[in-house]
């Protein structure tokens, strides 16, 4: 920046900015600046080297672009697609065209650095140029740095909206940094300056878009619905699958159930539970609803079953004793 002050004195004094008359004042503040930043204004290579063909008017443009723009990046990655009012795309010259070139042929030859290095130096010459941001960005996203391609992107859109491969590139840095809603809003924009519904390319990275973003909402609702149902304050009386007491009426049909106590069928479930072995037996289809289904295909417990529950109301054997049951080997499977 020293060496752009200095250059920019120098200028003035050149381009009849700043009168004949003023030049020695002109020397003696580029003598101070030197001395107070320990720089050597009249060294070429180290000039060269710190200007890197960007003089002060260029680097005052590109910061006013910069400084016009609104804060796009959140904490999360995510990012405002509402553009600053362009500040037009600054003149191209021969010389940044020939950057521009040689590094469109660096990309061909997948030698991204020196692609970026070529497109910053046709950048350098014009700050808001959105054909070199664009391509630069490009260059960024092929070498997986992508915080910088939408920085390159996001100034491009800002010169010139309707050069819609700024926003396809734009789409794609944000999509893959993981705000797939900014993704999907630049690629909307494409769309729209493109016109006629847009470039398949175009419609095609929306899509992609916007899907993420349904993907992302339907797993964030299914959080939602895991949280509820794994809540402790389901009813028991629930099915087995959902982690609450097992319907036991299946189990009490195979005994005989629904005969009334009096008949000799099965008794009251509360009272069944009062028995602290077939407590224990709920307890363990409770927290192991599969073994339900499992004991009502056991054979033997069937067997047990047709021998006493087959009397209909009255004489049909009684309920058998739930130790016994338990204390067989073959119901412990």
């Amino acid at each position: 920046m020293t060496y752009a002050i200095v250059d920019f004195l120098e200028r003035s004094l050149k381009d009849g900015t700043v009168s004949s008359d003023d030049t020695e004042s002109i020397e003696i503040a580029k003598s101070c600046i030197a001395d107070s930043f320990h720089v050597k204004p009249d060294d070429p290579a180290a000039r060269k080297d710190a200007l890197d063909d960007g003089t002060l008017l260029k680097i005052y443009s590109a910061y006013e672009l910069l400084k016009g723009k609104k804060s796009t990046a959140t904490e999360a990655g995510k990012s405002n697609t509402s553009a600053p009012k362009p500040a037009g795309p600054t003149p191209t010259s021969p010389e940044a065209e020939s950057f521009k070139s040689q590094g469109n042929a660096a990309m061909q030859q997948k030698d991204y650095p020196k692609a970026i290095e070529l497109y910053t130096k046709a950048i350098n010459l014009s700050p808001t140029n959105p054909i070199y941001l664009s391509n630069r960005a490009a260059a960024y996203s092929a070498s997986h740095k992508h915080k910088e391609a939408v920085s390159d992107a996001e100034i491009a859109v800002s010169a010139d909206p309707t050069y819609t491969k700024a926003w396809s590139r734009l789409g794609l840095a944000r999509f893959v940094l993981g705000d797939a809603t900014g993704s999907m809003e630049a690629y909307q924009k494409g769309i729209e300056y493109e016109g006629n519904g847009g470039s398949e390319a175009m419609k095609k990275g929306y899509k992609t878009a916007k899907e993420k973003v349904e993907q992302l909402e339907k797993e964030g609702a299914s959080e939602d619905v895991e949280e509820d149902t794994s809540s402790p304050t389901r009813g028991a009386g629930g099915a087995a699958a959902g982690g609450g007491m097992p319907d036991l009426s299946g189990l009490a049909s195979m005994l005989g159930g629904g005969r009334g106590g009096g008949g000799g069928g099965m008794p009251d479930i509360s009272s069944m539970m009062n028995n602290p072995m077939f407590a224990s037996m709920a307890q363990n289809l409770m927290s192991n609803p599969e073994a339900l289904q499992g004991l009502m295909n056991n054979p033997r417990l069937r067997e047990m079953a047709s021998s006493f529950g087959g009397g209909g109301g009255g004489g049909g054997g009684g309920m058998p004793d739930i130790g016994a049951l338990m204390s067989d080997p073959s119901l412990r499977e």
